[in-house]
């Protein structure tokens, strides 16, 4: 406001004024016309028009939001629609699954898939609700919660002891320079920017190799060894840690504090929403793995429902939708409760909050 009068000489003149249903367009072009008689604008004009300026723009806002709402609604219905099919399908019975979906999975007499010449029927509500399916999965059939828990076990150590190792590494890495460290750092996001594929050949190689020491080939250590020290957390724990702020090291250092102090209770407790973040998406990656059991398990009883999911029969497609519902449960869960610590440490990105 107060450049707005310096430009145009600012006179109060009580004399002029402003209809309320002039526009804005109309009130610029009487400034203009004004300005080039070299007439003065009144303080009633200046501020209809930072009215009339600010009451569209918070318009334009308005519409923009509800564009943007719009949008991310039809992405969240695109994304969640094959979840919702899931459930809802798993408490259909077998002949109406077969009836709706029959000709997805209907084979030929070699064993191999027929061309789909039906329209398929998608329905999101059972005409029948059903639990014979769950009572299958859980009750008749122990094989399939066999493999759930392998995925446990399988998965769980893989996470805690990849954050142990990622935690101290990045400690390491956050806290010292040189030439060295540089150049084990670029190997660890060399590493991580390789798919598994890549790596999974000199992976087996080296289990191979070690199986002539520990005996570790055909077992659990043969997945768990390579996931243990997987780079993604350690590079991920390292972004963080190098915002944490020196002057709050040195000042413990000063205080008499020594690495390990330092390392538990102020680089930790910084960390926290980081390593809730690392934590999860370890677990949704590990969960859901299929080629590393596939290759370094031979026995199938080992191996977890994630590959198990994909040799379920033509005739046991009510049976993969339980079994498919129940698999989700615990990503779902470490999903839902840890949310607020994934945005907060994707957001935070390690610093201090003031």
């Amino acid at each position: 406001m107060k450049k707005i009068k310096e430009v145009f000489k600012f006179k109060p003149n009580k004399k002029e004024e402003i209809l309320e249903e002039e526009s804005l367009e109309e009130i610029l072009a009487k400034m203009s016309e004004k300005k080039r008689k070299g007439k003065v604008l009144s303080l009633e004009m200046i501020s209809k028009i930072d009215k009339r300026e600010a009451r569209r723009r918070k318009i334009d806002n308005a519409i923009r939001l509800t564009i943007a709402t719009v949008v991310a609604a039809m992405f969240a219905f695109l994304f969640l629609m094959p979840i919702v099919l899931t459930i809802t399908n798993s408490f259909m019975g077998s002949a109406e699954i077969a009836s709706n979906y029959g000709t997805v999975f209907a084979t030929n007499a070699n064993g191999g898939k027929v061309y789909i010449s039906e329209k398929v029927n998608l329905k999101f509500i059972p005409d029948i609700v059903s639990f014979s399916q769950y009572s299958t999965v859980l009750f008749k059939s122990p094989q399939y919660l066999l493999k759930f828990w392998n995925s446990v076990v399988l998965v769980g150590p893989i996470v805690l002891f990849q954050l142990i190792v990622a935690t101290l590494a990045s400690y390491g890495f956050a806290r010292y320079t040189g030439k060295i460290r540089a150049i084990i750092f670029f190997a660890y996001v060399i590493l991580m920017l390789m798919p598994y594929q890549v790596t999974l050949v000199p992976n087996y190689l080296v289990v191979d190799y070690l199986n002539n020491f520990f005996k570790i080939k055909d077992t659990y250590w043969a997945i768990w060894l390579p996931g243990i020290f997987s780079p993604f957390a350690v590079y991920l724990l390292t972004k963080f840690m190098k915002r944490i702020p020196q002057s709050m090291i040195e000042a413990a250092q000063i205080d008499g504090a020594g690495e390990w102090q330092i390392y538990r209770k102020i680089c930790m407790p910084l960390c926290k929403g980081a390593i809730c973040s690392a934590a999860i998406l370890v677990f949704i990656d590990y969960w859901n793995m299929v080629e590393q059991p596939l290759i370094l398990l031979a026995d199938a009883e080992k191996h977890p429902l994630s590959v198990f999911l994909s040799k379920i029969n033509s005739g046991e497609v009510g049976l993969a939708f339980a079994v498919a519902t129940i698999y989700m449960v615990p990503p779902l869960l470490v999903f839902l409760y840890g949310e607020e610590y994934l945005v907060d440490g994707i957001t935070y990105q390690g610093g201090v909050k003031g």
